[in-house]
């Protein structure tokens, strides 16, 4: 009966000890799970941190790429709804000195905009049809898209009507300018081109919409997918005229 109980109790500190070593195991395989687990969940922490900090890196024109209007919307490369908000500068030929790098890398970082507007008036003092230096106003231009271009900002080519009240008053030389901006910026995914900014003083969609068409026309020789933005009648309030009686044609938007 000694031997028996000596055997028993031996045989049972062996169990204690295989439990123990198996719970053991347990303890040590929930551990491992436990690791991994952190491990995958610190690594996909880590993975979406680089991916917001990349994407804060991208500029605009990298996150959307080229625009073009699908449904009546503006739409990214991704298909996804785009808006647009940044500074229009004040008249180019009064204040050229605003169109540079520094300017609208500041309204892009600080003011968090990702788009510019280069607004040529036309009839004032000064401006492209009334006594201004076209070729300065033109260079002007192309280096505020060149800026704008380099720092991955959207830019808005506006030949601002404002005075002149029609754009027909000066369609031939709005033909000859956008003929000339069209070639060349020909390329520049981020330019749209606004071919009448306020049209008033009773000027009617009809007539609008006949110098939109010849305006269009001309660009989309250079140019077949870029943005056109066409001014509506009364400083630009009228847009349910242009919606009852649109344009044909693709990218095509109505302010």
């Amino acid at each position: 009966l000694s031997g028996c109980s000596q055997q028993n109790t031996a045989n049972q500190t062996e169990s204690e000890v295989s439990e123990a070593q198996m719970q053991e195991n347990s303890e040590n395989i929930e551990t491992e799970k436990m690791q991994d687990t952190e491990k995958i969940q610190n690594t996909e922490k880590i993975q979406d941190t680089e991916k917001n900090e990349n994407t804060e890196k991208l500029s605009p024109f990298e996150m959307h790429g080229a625009l073009h209007v699908e449904n009546g919307k503006l739409t990214d490369q991704h298909g996804d709804v785009v808006q647009l908000y940044g500074m229009s500068t004040h008249g180019i030929a009064w204040f050229p000195q605003y169109v540079n790098s520094d300017a609208f890398r500041t309204l892009r970082d600080d003011w968090n905009t990702n788009c510019i507007r280069l607004a040529m008036y036309t009839a004032e003092n000064g401006g492209y049809c009334s006594g201004g230096d076209k070729e300065q106003l033109k260079q002007l231009v192309k280096d505020g898209v060149s800026y704008a271009t380099d720092l991955g900002m959207y830019v808005i080519v506006d030949w601002h009507i404002l005075s002149d009240g029609n754009p027909n008053s000066h369609k031939k030389e709005a033909k000859a300018f956008f003929k000339e901006m069209s070639k060349e910026l020909k390329g520049y995914n981020n330019v749209i081109y606004e071919i009448c900014n306020e049209p008033n003083n009773g000027t009617s969609w009809k007539e609008i919409k006949s110098y939109a068409k010849s305006v269009i026309s001309t660009i989309r020789e250079n140019d077949k997918k870029a943005v056109i933005v066409v001014g509506t009648p009364t400083w630009s309030q009228d847009v349910d005229q242009a919606a009852a009686d649109q344009i044909k044609g693709e990218n095509l938007m109505y302010a």
